[in-house]
């Protein structure tokens, strides 16, 4: 099995490079696992990482019911999140760098302590958090035409390429992030709402979810690292030309511009 798993993280680094997808990992080798799935994804991490690049926080996907019925799973996922990948607020970010990119609003949470599982709770997640920010999650699958199950993105670093950071930080005191709303704008027309509710409940379930489960790895959440808790609608298609903003409320504003 190392093998194969040493081939299917070469295929999607060298998909990521040239920009061009590959077909579904479960397709050509269903008897692969989801910890077959994950070992590949942190084969890639770790090439990305000796090639000189850092760790800037983690990432939950498959948060929403809607999304987890739609791959037939009952639990979220995860993928890291490097230097490369973070985008400041406002910024243009090139098509031509992805093959079939999506996007997403989250709340971005920044610790200012560790956070290490498997008995990390929704309390720590909040007793842990420095602050909140608004960002904006640019997906992309290196799989193609997005034909992806669990064990295919899990393997694809949970479909990861860009992270858009807002500038504004905001104490999460008395904050009710289950209710905090959002509105995504693409193009100046509003295309898609949604609130915290839709990360597991309350985006801090999901990032205690992700800190046990990278347990399993020996892996922990970071001081200073920004964490994605997953999605508070579904993912848009981008393409050269459009312009996207989330609104959060007293949380501020995020947007990014493609070209």
């Amino acid at each position: 099995m190392d093998s194969i798993r040493n081939k299917l993280a070469s295929e999607l680094m060298n998909a990521e490079s040239s920009q061009i997808a590959i077909a579904p990992f479960t397709e050509r080798y269903p008897d692969l696992t989801v910890t077959d799935a994950y070992h590949i994804q942190l084969q890639v991490v770790e090439q990305r990482l000796a090639a000189g690049r850092h760790i800037i926080g983690k990432k939950v996907g498959l948060t929403s019911k809607a999304m987890q019925t739609m791959l037939n799973v009952n639990e979220p996922d995860y993928g890291h999140l490097l230097d490369d990948m973070e985008v400041a607020d406002q910024q243009v970010v090139s098509v031509k760098d992805m093959i079939s990119p999506r996007i997403e609003a989250e709340i971005g949470f920044v610790l200012d302590r560790d956070l290490r599982g498997p008995d990390v709770t929704f309390l720590d997640v909040l007793l842990a958090t420095k602050y909140v920010v608004p960002t904006l999650e640019i997906i992309d699958s290196r799989i193609a035409d997005w034909k992806i199950k669990l064990i295919d993105t899990v393997a694809d670093n949970g479909s990861s390429a860009r992270v858009v950071v807002g500038q504004q930080k905001t104490p999460i005191d008395h904050l009710d992030l289950r209710a905090l709303g959002m509105v995504l704008l693409k193009n100046g027309e509003l295309i898609a709402t949604g609130s915290g509710a839709a990360a597991l409940g309350h985006p801090a379930h999901a990032i205690a979810w992700l800190a046990n489960k990278l347990s399993d790895f020996n892996i922990s959440l970071k001081a200073g690292e920004i964490i994605l808790p997953g999605a508070l609608s579904g993912a848009v298609n981008v393409y050269a030309g459009d312009h996207i903003e989330a609104r959060f409320g007293q949380l501020g504003n995020v947007s990014v511009a493609f070209e």
